[in-house]
């Protein structure tokens, strides 16, 4: 967030916070909370497979960019695709927080739940459509991450037609290798994101000639889920010279965007070590760094991870099934719901909401109704012995969870709660099987 436009979160954030805000009760307690709201209740009121949030923990992750950066200018805008209900995206309007999107769909969502903050959306993506590019521009959002020599001759022909002047920033390829699921890699020279250095002058050089476009920034974005922070600290070293380039030739930069990337902890095994506000120093430390002597401001893009560990996925078990030597626990949430373990081959820890250590630990697949062998959770995992009726919390699903649903399998999309301390309230009700139909031709009257 912008030092002098950030408004009051929180106390000064703690020197130690727990990475997620589920846990087993104290004491006596056996049951799985979300700050203090016991999550079988959230299960049996609202039904399941159901996403619970935690406010808390989205306003504690805020909060570190803020310490972190503080003193230097700049704003965090949130990653929309990693969670985009409207609810959320309210709570971080109200933290201060900028948005990055990359379509039209999201800066409606934007535009619908902060209007008055479209002037610092930042617009990503290599596919933006004419009608998106004019949405954006009639909004006035903050900037246009450029990603081709096309784009930029689509976004020159909007502003024209529109008689408007587009602010541009080239996202430039830094070819930095993070190490990272190759699937959400995005910094190196064999991927589609980006222009290289050199091909970023040139269009640094075409865009200032332009009447309807106003170079503001520079971009670079190399990646998802990024553990160390030393490859975010190279990257912006390469985007802070092309700076001083660009500066010696007249085109004034105004911003950089350091793109998002910053990774967590998926291994409950690591709950005792992994530090969150840690990870965002270290981080901060190398972009300071980089950017020594840099007087602009600084955008931030993290989505995963302000949102990914303050959410889960709640599920009933329907049954146990045995198939050969392989023992199946059946729920029914699918891969529909959570798709990041059949995509990604990700890993999600999974607690059962009420902890027994009478019970028998077993080595099973946890999986899903969907009629594919991809749907899963987990395989073999040890977990305690589960019945019909149990429920299990599949831990960081906040990020990538909701937001990469589907009706697949005709399965109506979950429902989602929003904890915020003892309180707790819809903000999504379950999707209706007649409102998947509805968009089609056929559907009978009631």
């Amino acid at each position: 967030m912008s030092a002098a436009r950030r408004r009051s979160t929180s106390a000064k954030t703690e020197a130690v916070i727990p990475a997620r805000p589920f846990h087993y009760g104290t004491g006596a307690g056996r049951d799985l909370l979300c700050d203090q709201v016991r999550l079988a209740q959230l299960a049996k009121e609202y039904g399941t497979p159901l996403y619970v949030y935690s406010a808390t923990s989205i306003r504690q992750r805020v909060q570190m960019f803020a310490d972190a950066f503080a003193g230097m200018r700049h704003t965090l805008c949130y990653s929309v695709k990693a969670n985009s209900n409207l609810s959320i995206l309210r709570m971080l309007a109200d933290f201060g927080t900028g948005f990055d999107i990359v379509s039209g769909g999201e800066l409606e969502r934007v535009r619908v739940a902060a209007k008055a903050l479209l002037d610092r959306v930042v617009f990503s993506g290599v596919g933006k459509t004419a009608a998106e590019i004019d949405a954006a521009l009639a909004a006035k959002i903050l900037v246009f991450n450029v990603e081709s020599a096309a784009e930029l001759d689509l976004l020159e022909q909007r502003a024209r037609h529109l008689l408007k002047r587009a602010p541009v920033a080239m996202r430039v390829n830094p070819d930095v290798f993070a190490a990272t699921h190759p699937y959400i890699s995005t910094g190196m020279s064999e991927h589609k994101f980006g222009v290289e250095m050199g091909t970023a002058y040139a269009l640094y050089q075409r865009a200032a000639r332009s009447k309807y476009l106003e170079p503001t920034g520079v971009s670079v974005h190399i990646g998802s889920q990024i553990r160390s922070a030393e490859p975010f600290g190279q990257a912006l070293q390469r985007v802070s010279e092309l700076v001083r380039e660009l500066k010696s030739q007249g085109i004034d930069i105004q911003h950089i965007d350091a793109g998002g990337g910053l990774g967590i902890s998926y291994q409950l095994e690591d709950s005792e070590t992994f530090d969150p506000q840690a990870a965002v120093n270290a981080y901060a430390r190398q972009v300071r760094e980089a950017l020594a002597g840099f007087e602009g401001e600084l955008l931030l893009e993290p989505g995963r991870f302000i949102i990914a560990q303050a959410g889960a996925l709640l599920t009933q078990v329907l049954h146990e099934k045995r198939n050969g030597n392989k023992t199946f626990v059946v729920t029914d949430a699918g891969m529909n719901d959570l798709i990041r373990p059949s995509l990604y081959q990700a890993y999600h820890a999974i607690l059962p909401l009420r902890r027994d250590t009478k019970r028998k630990m077993a080595v099973v697949d946890v999986v899903g109704p969907v009629c594919e062998t991809g749907d899963f959770f987990a395989r073999d995992r040890e977990l305690p012995e589960l019945t019909a009726g149990d429920f299990l919390a599949v831990l960081d699903a906040g990020a990538y969870g909701m937001s990469l649903s589907s009706n697949y399998n005709s399965r109506a999309r979950a429902a989602e709660v929003l904890v915020n301390g003892r309180t707790h309230r819809l903000i999504r009700r379950r999707e209706t099987l007649r409102e998947m139909l509805t968009q089609e031709r056929g559907l009978p009257s009631k």
